[in-house]
């Protein structure tokens, strides 16, 4: 807050309040084990503050301040820089982080302060569900979200399918969420397999799997719900687990990552984002941009941190200013606004952000060193039953 003085006639000095600056505070994992999405997330939220105000970093005549904090992916560091950016740096709104525990942890503040906290791209579930408080909206996608495309994409009568997935809240609330989606199409989750963060060595873990699904009758599938580096989907493949006819599938993820799908053609799964597939004037712009400054094209994050940046300025915009929460959240709430995916909407009840998801399969194309994610369909928001968790 800015405090102006000002000189009356009788020369007596008086002051008065006023907000001259918009802070934001960005407070995310830039160091860690998830950086790569660290920095894709903080290019596209400012992407989509440049966008959103036309180049001009202002909001109504009001300055966007950014102030970056690094949760190093501990929960009790975020939770702590959360305080600090409502705190001291007295921001208006916040956004992150990168992990889900992190995230967990950081929910509280926004409510002790009463300040806003717009979760990206953390995704479990229980951010918006158990978890929730009235003060945290969500741009990401959810694990609901993630698990409903995915089972959409790969589910259906006489299938059977082993998870993989990391332990914690992450790969558990995906696991969690995948297998009470799949079970509307008729398929089934035989095993579920859940190993550290930092794992290496997959080999226990598969030969469990592959023991647990050799003798199984129907279309065999290993699900693999990963983040980070580390991604096991190479190393498991070149166990080859079709020896028991199962076949490996997995949702979408950073270009990186997609190097792994590269071995597998054909593979099939639904994932968040691949910048070639929406077609609407922001992701162009989006696209033409990344590529003019970065020499590469935008990635899986860039997209939910611009959807972020974009969601910010549409609510202060709509609320008439930042410094007023509860302006805030009425605008935001049910707000419909436009992204690189298109359109996006606050849902009322969790302030979960709906949106589309978008069913591939795996292509390999000449001069592309990853598999490439081709649209089979775009799979709208009104497809997905997304449950509401927070009651």
């Amino acid at each position: 807050m800015l405090r102006l003085f000002a000189l009356t006639a009788a020369g007596v000095l008086m002051s008065s309040t006023a907000f001259a600056e918009i802070r934001i505070a960005h407070v995310y994992g830039k160091t860690g084990s998830l950086e790569a999405y660290a920095a894709q997330s903080h290019n596209g939220l400012m992407l989509g503050l440049e966008y959103a105000t036309n180049g001009t970093m202002e909001i109504n005549g009001e300055k966007i301040i950014l102030i970056e904090k690094d949760t190093q992916l501990k929960p009790d560091i975020g939770r702590a820089l959360l305080e600090e950016a409502y705190g001291d740096d007295d921001a208006h709104i916040a956004v992150g982080p990168v992990s889900s525990g992190v995230a967990l942890a950081m929910l509280p503040v926004a409510e002790e302060y009463e300040r806003v906290l717009i979760v990206e791209p953390a995704v479990a579930d229980s951010i918006t569900g158990e978890n929730w408080n009235p003060y945290i909206f969500r741009t990401g996608r959810n694990s609901s979200q993630d698990a409903i495309s995915n089972a959409v994409a790969l589910g259906g009568e006489g299938v059977v399918v082993a998870t993989l997935a990391q332990d914690y809240a992450f790969g558990r609330d995906g696991v969690a969420a995948f297998r009470e989606a799949l079970e509307e199409t008729g398929a089934t989750i035989a095993h579920e397999e859940y190993v550290p963060t930092d794992t290496t060595d997959f080999t226990a873990a598969a030969e469990r799997i592959f023991t647990n699904m050799a003798d199984l009758e129907g279309e065999k599938k290993l699900f693999i719900i990963w983040a980070g580096g580390g991604n096991p989907m190479g190393k498991i493949n070149a166990m080859e687990p079709e020896r028991f006819g199962i076949e490996i599938a997995s949702g979408g993820n950073i270009l990186a990552a997609l190097k792994a799908h590269k071995e597998i053609p054909g593979m099939e799964g639904a994932t968040y984002y691949y910048y070639e597939i929406p077609q609407n004037p922001i992701n162009e712009w989006l696209v033409k941009t990344h590529f003019e400054r970065f020499d590469s094209p935008p990635d899986f994050f860039t997209a939910g941190g611009m959807a972020a940046g974009l969601a910010i300025v549409e609510a202060i915009k709509r609320a008439g200013g930042a410094e007023d929460t509860d302006a805030l959240i009425e605008a935001m709430e049910g707000m419909t606004w436009e992204t690189p995916k298109g359109p996006m909407q606050f849902r009322v009840e969790d302030h979960q952000a709906m949106q589309s998801m978008y069913h591939f399969r795996t292509e390999i194309q000449d001069g592309k060193d990853y598999g490439v994610p081709v649209l089979v369909r775009e799979i709208g928001m009104d497809e997905m039953n997304i449950p509401v968790r927070n009651q």
